[in-house]
Order: C-alpha cells, then sequence, then structure tokens
C-alpha cells in the first residue's frame, strides 16, 4: 500500500490545493474534515498530517479544534494559517489580533530550519490573516518573519511539528512547492510512491474483484472524466459494462456523434445512446436558476439510466466520472457549497442500484489526463475540453430553449475552431463561449438590430481550484468575434471575460 499524507480540513479556500500540491511529488495526500475521530487517525499510519488554513479565530467557541493529543502520536504535523495558529493554540501560545493585517505578497525573512533548505533567506510568500502568533508554545523556535508578523514560521524540530503562517500551497509563494517537499521527504521521510500506473493496476484489479460478472451502467459523457472512468471500468470487466451515453441535447455542436464512433467503434464497448433531449428541455422549461438547473439534470440522468437499466435487466453498479473538484465545490467538510455538481449534490436521495461506483472520486484534473495515457486512450480524448456535466443548461443564461442552444453551439464551434487554428488548445486550459442574457443595440448594413452579447471565457490552471483568465492575443479574439457576429444570427456582440478564480468560477452558473 502507498504512503499517506492526511490533509485535515479547517475549512480555508486552498485546502484541496494542498493534496493537489502533495500530489505533486508522487506523494498521495487524503483529505478529512476536522471531525475526523482520533482513533481513525491513528490507525491508518499516516506518514505525516497538515493543517489546513481556514476563516475562524482559534479563541472562537464555534471555530473548529482538535484534540491536542494528535501532536504527540509521533508523526510530522505542518500546520498552514489557521493550522499554525491552531498548533500554537493546541500547545499552549498566544494569537492575538495583529495590528497590521496582511493579504497577498510579503517579503519573507527565513532562518535555518529543514523546511527551509534549499530556500534563500529573502523571498516572497503568501499571506491572509487577521490573527498571528504573538507567543510561540514553549520548546518550539521561530524560523520567519516579515515586517508585520514577527512569527511568520515556528518548528519543535524534536517532536517534528512545523507551523507556517503563509500558505505555501499556492503559487504566489515563491518557494512553497519547496517548503512542502522539504515536509514530504526531508521531515516525514516520504519515497513518492504514489504512481498513476500503480493507480490504474490497482483499480483495475480492484473492481474486478469487486464486481465480477455483475452488470454496471456507466454514465457516459464522451468528456474526459467519463471517458476515462469507462476505459478503467472496460478494461476491468469487459462487456459486462454497458455505456449510457444520454444526448440530453445540451451538448456540444456534433458531439453526441463523435462519442457514439469513437467508444463503439475504437473501444468495442457496449454504448446505447438515449436520445432524451425533448425530455430534458421540458423539465428545464422556464428555469432560470443554476443551481436548480444542475439539480434537475442530475435527477433526469439518474432516472434515465434506470429506465435504461430496466430494459437491460439486473444491474448492480453504476459507474459515474466524479473528480474531486466536484466532490470539493459540493461542500466537504467545513468547506463551503460553491455549486451544486450534477454527479455529487445533484443527486436524488433514492436511486435504483445496489451502488454508485465513482473510480476517479479521489483524482484532480491532470491525475485524471494521466489514468488515460496509461489506459491508452488517444491524446485528442484525454485533451479533450473540459465540459460540465448539466452541459449548455448553464452557459445559456437565463431560461433554456432549442433556439438558444443552436445559436450557442454554432458561436462555440467557431471559438474553440481559432483556438485549435492558432494552436492554443493545449496552452489555454479551458475556452468555451457563454451566451448571456444581455441584449443590446446594433448595426448591421443599414439596419438596427436588437440582438444577444455573447461571452468568451478562456482560462489558464493546472488544477482547476484556482485559475487566472488567459492572455488570448488580440488578433485571435477579433478573429472569432468576427466570425461569429458574420456567422451566427443573433448575435451582435462578443465581449471576453478576465475574470480570474476565485472570485468567479470557471463557470458562469
Amino acid at each position: 500500500m502507498y504512503e499517506k499524507i492526511l490533509v485535515l480540513d479547517f475549512g480555508g479556500q486552498y485546502n484541496q490545493l494542498i493534496a493537489r500540491r502533495v500530489r505533486d511529488n508522487n506523494v498521495y495526500a487524503e483529505v478529512l474534515p476536522y471531525t475526523t475521530p482520533l482513533e481513525k487517525i491513528r490507525e491508518t499510519g499516516y506518514k505525516g498530517i497538515i493543517f489546513t488554513g481556514g476563516p475562524n479565530s482559534v479563541y472562537k467557541e464555534e471555530s473548529p479544534h482538535y484534540d491536542p493529543a494528535i501532536l504527540k502520536l509521533g508523526v510530522p504535523v505542518l500546520g498552514i494559517c489557521y493550522g499554525a495558529q491552531l498548533i500554537t493554540y493546541m500547545a499552549g501560545g498566544v494569537i492575538e489580533s495583529a495590528p497590521v493585517s496582511e493579504y497577498g505578497p510579503v517579503e519573507l525573512h527565513v532562518e535555518q530550519s529543514v523546511l527551509f533548505e534549499d530556500i534563500p533567506s529573502h523571498s516572497s510568500c503568501y499571506m491572509s490573516h487577521t490573527d498571528y502568533i504573538s507567543r510561540p508554545p514553549a520548546g518550539y523556535t521561530v524560523t520567519a518573519h516579515t515586517a508585520d508578523c514577527p512569527c511568520a514560521a515556528m518548528e519543535d524540530r524534536e517532536h517534528g511539528i512545523y507551523a507556517v503562517q503563509f500558505h505555501p500551497e499556492v503559487t504566489h509563494t515563491e518557494y512553497g512547492k519547496q517548503i512542502l517537499r522539504n515536509f514530504l521527504f526531508r521531515v516525514c521521510g516520504c519515497k513518492g510512491d504514489w504512481i498513476m500506473s500503480d493507480f490504474v493496476a490497482r483499480s483495475i484489479a480492484e473492481y474486478r474483484e469487486k464486481i465480477g460478472d455483475r452488470k454496471v451502467l456507466c454514465a457516459m459523457s464522451g468528456g474526459v472524466d467519463s471517458s476515462v472512468a469507462a476505459v478503467l471500468l472496460h478494461k476491468a470487466i469487459g462487456k459486462n459494462l454497458t455505456c449510457i451515453f444520454v444526448d440530453h441535447g445540451l451538448m456540444r455542436k456534433n458531439e453526441g456523434d463523435e462519442v457514439e464512433s469513437v467508444f463503439k467503434k475504437q473501444f468495442d464497448m457496449n454504448l446505447i445512446r438515449v436520445n432524451a433531449e425533448e425530455r430534458f428541455l421540458s423539465k428545464l422549461a422556464g428555469v432560470v436558476d443554476p443551481e436548480q438547473k444542475r439539480k434537475i439534470i442530475g435527477e433526469e440522468f439518474i432516472r434515465v439510466f434506470e429506465d435504461e437499466a430496466k430494459k437491460i435487466g439486473s444491474v448492480d453498479y453504476l459507474v459515474q466520472g466524479t473528480i474531486y473538484p466536484d466532490v470539493i465545490e459540493s461542500g466537504l467538510g467545513a468547506s463551503a457549497v460553491i455549486k451544486s455538481h450534477h454527479n455529487v449534490g445533484g443527486l436524488p436521495d433514492c436511486v435504483d442500484f445496489k451502488e454508485i461506483i465513482e473510480p476517479l472520486r479521489d483524482l484532480f484534473k491532470d491525475e485524471v489526463r494521466k489514468v488515460g495515457t496509461e489506459l491508452g486512450i488517444p491524446d485528442f480524448l484525454v485533451w479533450r475540453q473540459p465540459f460540465p456535466g448539466p452541459g449548455l443548461a448553464i452557459r445559456v443564461m437565463d431560461d433554456i430553449t432549442r433556439e438558444k442552444l443552436d445559436i450557442l453551439r454554432d458561436a462555440d464551434a467557431i471559438f474553440r475552431q481559432e483556438i485549435a487554428n492558432a494552436g492554443l488548445d493545449r496552452s489555454v486550459s479551458q475556452y468555451f463561449a457563454v451566451l448571456t442574457n444581455v441584449r443590446s443595440v446594433g448595426v448591421m448594413g443599414d439596419a438596427r438590430t436588437y440582438e444577444y452579447t455573447l461571452a468568451l471565457r478562456g482560462v489558464v490552471t493546472d488544477d482547476f481550484m484556482t485559475a487566472e483568465w488567459a492572455k488570448i492575443p488580440y488578433e485571435v479574439l477579433e478573429k472569432a468575434s468576427k466570425r461569429i457576429t458574420n456567422e451566427v444570427k443573433h448575435i451582435n456582440r462578443v465581449v471576453y471575460d478576465i475574470t480570474t478564480k476565485p472570485p468567479a468560477t470557471v463557470e458562469w452558473e
């Protein structure tokens, strides 16, 4: 069994990013809420524990706390931001409101420490706090400071307890990756045995044994996640897997035909295409709230699968391509719900299957792509543009009609073509069009128009937990805009979204 690092979740916005950074070093990170019993942590045999950040003050009664005995397990601990303050609180130090709050990049000065090996004495770190450690606990040594934070890092090296007030997991901390690497390999003694080829072999063996000769349905959308999940299960159980591709009328241009062709011909899978456009559009008629759209689509997906399962006969399992960011944004532990994902928070309470199998639930997007490559899936599928489960329903603002969907399909196809033509399809992580509910005055020829505004969105990210807007060249945007307004009816204005995540999400709804 591979080594594990526990990321104990205290409700901060970068919690899952910590796990992502740990896995960058081929070390498996598991995120559990702060309500996890100490005995469970003790029995698991973690190589190290990371306390995450959080929005609270440790002295508030309602703030998340933990049993101080966790510091005496003999397992190395790293506290980040709130986690650092919690270690201070548990070990008898003092936390106070900082005279000067620190937000954003700050100059960091470090002393000699195993945590800061191969790091210069001066560098930039990312801070986000209003409280600070005013007096470290007895036995702890201060190892870093900033102009306004006298204890930016501290350690009890004898017992393997380390704490940093800043966030090493974010890219704005100049040497954050090295700090985490030092903790993993120099403090915890990890070897780095979390390898995707091992994950594939282990998963295939696990599901082959678990499922045996029982029947399984896979929720196939044609996107990266469900495609990888389907091929993984196909390798494990072969023809006992039936993939149900629900064409809900919310797909991108020509996508339904492409999905059917690839998986039937290239992978020889049992694939059933269900044309359910009328069924979905009737359920979505007049619905404008994005959360309601997601939940309606999530429930209808399950109902379609149930109907198809009855036609097939006895089916025990349903496979879905849920991945870690889906779970995170639907709420995990102390973390806030950002939006419900149709394959997580949008599922109905009762489904007619023995169990739902989510083989990729613990993987980030880049890990899913690595698994896809290991499985032999062609690059054009592995690197397919991410597409939300609810499809174009959450890229059409306001109510949904077939006419709006067709407008968006044509415009989105043009934008994706121009990105590919410019050779940017691998460097821009996700790019798509959104049909807004804004209409504006325009002029075409000698006539006045009053038509839709189309928004183009492009982001660059390596984890989809945070994202920068893509700096697509003006000439590419200009060409896409001209083509869309000339070739697609009912659009007379095109805008480009330059918002990062956070504060926005990648999708508009």
